[in-house]
């Protein structure tokens, strides 16, 4: 079969492999679609990614596609069948899962591999994380399940109400699935970020005020935007950078509470201000990745028509042109997810 192969850093190459063989409960699916993503253009940049993939190997983790075989021992889905997998499964018996903080379970079980003409399903995944995409969704549609399901996962974290303020910093992929999720519960939505496009999708998303950061003191500019200047309710930071996590705090009014959601690169540190943190009584919290529960709920969502997909995946290309994507999307010209079409 044809896939991308990642090699080493900025080094992946399509080519022939062999199909997957199947072991006892594994599945494997014939890829239809599948989504590019920043944590892929990381590990392209990087070469590597110490928890999910070790080159050469093939890479990509968001995508939908159709049963093409089961293993022994499967009985829950048959060749033919629609599916979406997500791209890991927690084990249900460490010392984090038995406490209910499956995302940091000690043996998080990944998959990669969906840029490729076919991907084998690893059977715990198969059991607690593949589910069958009603009739009418589209492939591409329902690849976005995982993504969405870490952001869905992130805003129950953050406790959002109905009425509530809520500002979200970047306004990428991940923060415009913020942003729709925020007015799909009834809040007020003040965005912040850099690329006049991604501006424009928040505002035709739903957000009340957008923000441009290269032109304003996004920190002021936000609080202005809010009751008596008092500061957001709800502060979700998607930038991933120290900087941003800074703003994020300042932005926060009194008890109010920041979901540090962007993952910032390794050995960076944050400086924040402890006298605002402790005598303002700012909660923080960071959410990492999903669970089978979030899984769920983002194909719920999708299905119920709460997020808006066409404004996120835009373009298809193939399976061959892959590398010349990752190119355009590590030159920030502002792009959002391409379909890759094996």
């Amino acid at each position: 079969m044809t896939a991308a192969v990642l090699h080493g850093r900025e080094d992946v190459r399509v080519e022939r492999v062999p199909v997957p063989r199947l072991g006892e409960g594994e599945l494997l699916v014939r890829v239809r679609t599948a989504l590019t993503c920043g944590t892929d253009l990381k590990v392209w940049r990087r070469g590597y990614h110490a928890r999910m993939i070790v080159p050469p190997s093939v890479f990509g983790h968001e995508f939908a596609g159709t049963v093409a075989a089961v293993g022994p021992g499967v009985t829950a889905f048959q060749p033919g069948m629609r599916v979406v997998a997500a791209n890991s499964a927690p084990c249900g018996e460490c010392f984090y899962c038995r406490r209910g903080a499956e995302t940091v379970c000690e043996d998080l079980l990944f998959l990669n591999g969906a840029y490729a003409e076919y991907v084998r399903v690893p059977a715990r995944i198969v059991a607690k994380n593949v589910l069958e995409i009603p009739s009418h969704l589209s492939f591409h549609e329902a690849a976005l399940v995982e993504p969405l399901a870490c952001v869905v996962r992130g805003f129950d974290e953050t406790d959002i109400h109905p009425g509530d303020t809520v500002a979200v910093l970047g306004a990428g992929p991940i923060g415009l699935m913020f942003i729709q999720l925020a007015r799909w519960h009834g809040a007020r939505v003040i965005v912040a970020g850099r690329r006049a496009n991604r501006l424009e999708a928040a505002a035709r998303l739903g957000a009340d005020y957008v923000v441009d950061a290269s032109q304003d003191d996004p920190v002021a500019a936000v609080r202005a935007l809010t009751e008596g200047g008092r500061g957001a309710d709800r502060v979700i930071e998607c930038v991933g950078q120290p900087e941003a996590w800074e703003m994020a705090v300042a932005m926060a009014r009194k008890a109010g509470i920041v979901q540090l959601f962007g993952g910032c690169p390794a050995n960076t540190k944050a400086k924040l201000d402890t006298h605002l943190l402790h005598y303002c009584e700012i909660s923080l919290r960071s959410s990492f990745h999903h669970t089978p529960r979030h899984v769920r709920q983002a194909l719920d969502l999708i299905s119920q028509g709460a997020i808006a997909v066409e404004a996120l995946v835009r373009g298809e290309e193939p399976l061959e042109r892959l590398p010349a994507v990752l190119e355009r999307m590590a030159s920030r010209d502002g792009l959002m997810k391409t379909v890759i079409v094996p």
